[in-house]
């Protein structure tokens, strides 16, 4: 057996309908796309949400609520993340940089502490946001923070 011998078992492929071959093809005429009309002639392409001039669904229905663009969307990283953060590595500050490098935040996130779990080290944070609760709770550990 060679690759250029190769072919299907018997049977097994059938060959496409002949459209359009005349009479007595059997599917010769209007080629079983009907009498007249758009869907009849050749070129014939529908839009996209066309439903036969009866209202379109996108247009029924009614446009609502509002987007901002310059929204800034925070990561949120917790307390206890970064008190485990410091336990594992014995870090003394926390930086958007040592957050990226252990992959809790992406190369263009905004990171902002929530005060969510304990802090027992003082650690010094570094941050685009912070919480009132994270806040108290750093520098009730006797951390400091900068706000970048």
């Amino acid at each position: 057996m060679k690759l250029n011998t190769l072919q299907p078992a018997e049977g097994s492929v059938k060959s496409g309908k002949r459209i359009g071959r005349g009479t007595g093809s059997g599917r010769g005429g209007t080629s079983t796309r009907g009498h007249k009309g758009a869907k009849s002639r050749s070129g014939y392409s529908q839009k996209a949400g066309f439903e036969g001039g009866q209202m379109p669904l996108q247009r029924r229905v009614p446009k609502f609520g509002f987007k901002n663009n310059n929204k800034i969307i925070y990561k949120p990283i917790n307390l206890s993340t970064l008190q485990q953060l410091a336990d594992e590595f014995q870090l003394d500050t926390i930086t958007v940089d040592v957050l990226k490098e252990h992959g809790l935040a992406g190369k263009n996130d905004k990171i902002k502490v929530l005060g969510n779990g304990e802090l027992t080290k003082a650690l010094t944070v570094e941050a685009h946001g912070l919480s009132a609760s994270a806040l108290e709770a750093i520098e009730r550990a006797g951390g400091k923070v900068t706000k970048l």
